[in-house]
C-alpha cells in the first residue's frame, strides 16, 4: 500500500496569526506532500514497497546508496511528529513529568527555552531542533536537514522544523521569533507528554 499524506491534526487556518494558513498550505500540501509522492516512486518495485515508514527508514539509514529513500521518508516522518506537536492555543510552559524534567534537565523552564532557541537558531541551513529523552533525561539535539532522533537511544519528544520553508512566509529571515513563538503560542505540550510515558 502506498504511503500517504497524514491528516493534519487541526484546520489549515488554525493557528493563525501565529502561523498562518498559507505557510500550512505551502509547508503541508507542497512540501510534506511532495516528500510523501517522493517516497512512493522511490520505494516502487523494491523490497522496501509495503513496509511501515519506520521500517523504511531503519533499513536505509547510513547507507549512502539509499540516501534519496531516506530523506524522503525521514521528512515524512519528521513533518508528521512536527505538526503534531502544536496546536491551537498553546504555547507556555509545561506541567507534570515533562516541567519536572526540564527542571531536573535544565535549571527552568526560560532557560530551556533559551537553550532549546540555541540549538535551532544554531543549525546552520536546514534541519531540526528536538527535545529527547535519553537514559531518562531530557537533552536539546539539533539535526541537519532530514536527520532525525536514532531510537533506541534517543526518544523525540518534540520537534520545531528550521528549514527556511518551516517559517519564511510568516518570519522571513527571523529565525529567533519563529522558534519563540512556537515556544509561546504554539507548542502542544500534551504530545511531549504522550511520547515521553511511550519512551517508559
Amino acid at each position: 500500500m502506498a504511503f500517504q499524506l497524514p491528516p493534519l491534526p487541526w484546520a489549515e487556518d488554525a493557528l493563525e496569526p501565529v502561523y498562518s494558513a498559507r505557510t500550512v498550505s505551502f509547508h503541508y500540501g507542497k512540501h510534506h506532500q511532495a516528500y510523501v509522492d517522493n517516497l512512493n516512486k522511490l520505494v516502487d518495485g523494491t523490497d522496501l514497497e509495503g513496509k511501515s515508514l519506520e521500517a523504511v527508514i531503519g533499513a536505509v539509514a547510513g547507507d549512502p546508496a539509499k540516501t534519496a529513500v531516506f530523506n524522503n521518508a525521514a521528512q515524512v516522518w519528521n513533518h508528521t511528529f512536527f505538526w503534531n506537536g502544536m496546536k491551537p492555543g498553546g504555547g507556555g510552559a509545561p506541567v507534570g513529568d515533562v516541567a519536572d524534567k526540564i527542571a531536573a534537565a535544565f535549571g527552568d523552564y526560560p532557560a530551556f527555552v533559551e537553550q532549546f532557541k540555541a540549538a535551532a537558531v544554531g543549525r546552520f541551513g536546514s534541519g531540526w531542533a528536538w527535545l529527547v529523552v535519553e537514559g531518562g533525561a531530557l537533552k536539546i539535539v539539533s539535526t541537519a536537514n532530514a536527520e532525525m532522533p536514532v531510537p533506541p537511544k534517543q526518544t523525540a519528544l518534540l520537534t520545531v522544523d528550521v528549514w527556511e520553508h518551516a517559517y519564511y512566509l510568516d518570519y522571513q529571515n527571523r529565525r529567533p521569533d519563529w522558534v519563540q513563538a512556537f515556544f509561546d503560542k504554539l507548542v502542544n505540550w500534551e504530545f511531549a507528554a504522550k511520547n515521553l510515558v511511550a519512551a517508559k
